[in-house]
């Protein structure tokens, strides 16, 4: 009896294996910080994978469009997470989507949303911020900022493989139109460094080596929340800010369809909009403002919100980069 009994547990130990494998697996690509033990990766994981009977697998690629571009149709991606509107005509122009099929109506951005391919899932505005114990009189306006003494140190993020770099090149544009290049000349002199990422950048500004770094309304929250530090703010500027929202796409070809439709409905579900502005310090693409958390309800926002469309924005790009090219090489 106990023979038969051990290999009855040792055949049911076996087949572990081969019945986890049987779960379908779904691929999402999705940037570095999307799996950090502090990003939103493992919470979407956890709550996806109770609704679908599958395997959510975050492969994380760096910045998304650029990996999806160079694999093609041949991607092992069935769906992505983490674009954003400043990259989406290219990724549009690939053929590589398919239709998100959501209701779009009532989403809780400043701006209207009718894209049938690509799905919001968050939003912030692109902002400078602060700590009140090294700045203790920030710039009030872009203006102010761009007449500072050169001494005031700011940390930005390269455009090129940024989207909160490029976010900021389109925000100079968005100011100053074909003055921009004036501006950048302006700033350069205080621009400490430029990294290839917000993370760096961000660590360089909390580990004190910056006046002010690019980010988001949306990072003091963090702070508040997270440490209970009060000492970190984003300058709002009376110009406006540049509206950003992250997305989500299916794909095409993917041989899980059913799996992407599933994750693409799962993103506008409460249950995913609840865990967005404490796991990716953003606002929620779909949650009125009474049920974000209180600090998020309290965040200074600015009166004017400024936005290209994707087709703008890409035609802007080349030329913006080069404004800022020439600005700091100089």
């Amino acid at each position: 009896m106990k023979r038969l009994i051990a290999t009855a547990a040792l055949t049911a130990m076996l087949s572990l294996p081969a019945m986890a494998q049987d779960k379908p697996v779904l691929t999402v690509y999705a940037p570095e910080y999307f799996g950090s033990e502090w990003g939103p990766g493992p919470k979407i994981e956890e709550g996806f994978e109770k609704t679908c009977a599958c395997d959510l697998k975050f492969e994380l690629v760096g910045e998304v469009l650029p990996r999806l571009l160079m694999e093609g149709d041949k991607t092992r991606a069935d769906a992505v997470i983490g674009l954003n509107t400043d990259v989406t005509a290219r990724a549009r122009a690939s053929g590589l989507f398919a239709p998100h099929g959501q209701d779009t109506s009532g989403l809780t951005m400043p701006i209207a949303w009718t894209d049938d391919l690509f799905l919001p899932f968050n939003w912030s505005e692109t902002a400078f911020v602060y700590d009140e114990t090294r700045l203790k009189n920030p710039p009030k306006s872009f203006q102010e900022l761009l007449d500072a003494p050169d001494d005031l140190k700011i940390v930005i993020q390269d455009p090129r493989s940024s989207i909160s770099g490029l976010a900021l090149l389109l925000w100079v544009k968005a100011v100053y139109g074909d003055k921009s290049a004036e501006a950048w000349q302006k700033l350069a002199p205080k621009i400490l460094t430029v990294t290839k990422g917000w993370s760096e950048a961000y660590g360089m500004f909390t580990d004190g080596e910056a006046d002010m770094v690019l980010s988001f309304t949306t990072s003091p929250a963090y702070h508040i929340m997270a440490d209970n530090d009060l000492t970190k703010h984003a300058a709002i500027f009376p110009e406006g800010h540049y509206f950003m929202t992250e997305l989500a796409g299916q794909i095409k070809g993917t041989d899980q369809p059913e799996l992407a439709q599933k994750f693409m409905d799962y993103i506008l579900s409460p249950d995913f909009q609840g865990m967005i502005a404490e796991a990716n310090w953003s606002y929620p693409a779909k949650l009125p403002a009474d049920q974000l958390p209180k600090v998020f309800q309290d965040l200074p926002r600015p009166e004017k919100t400024l936005f290209y469309t994707e087709e703008e924005a890409e035609a802007l790009r080349k030329p913006a980069l080069e404004e800022w090219l020439q600005a700091l090489s100089r």
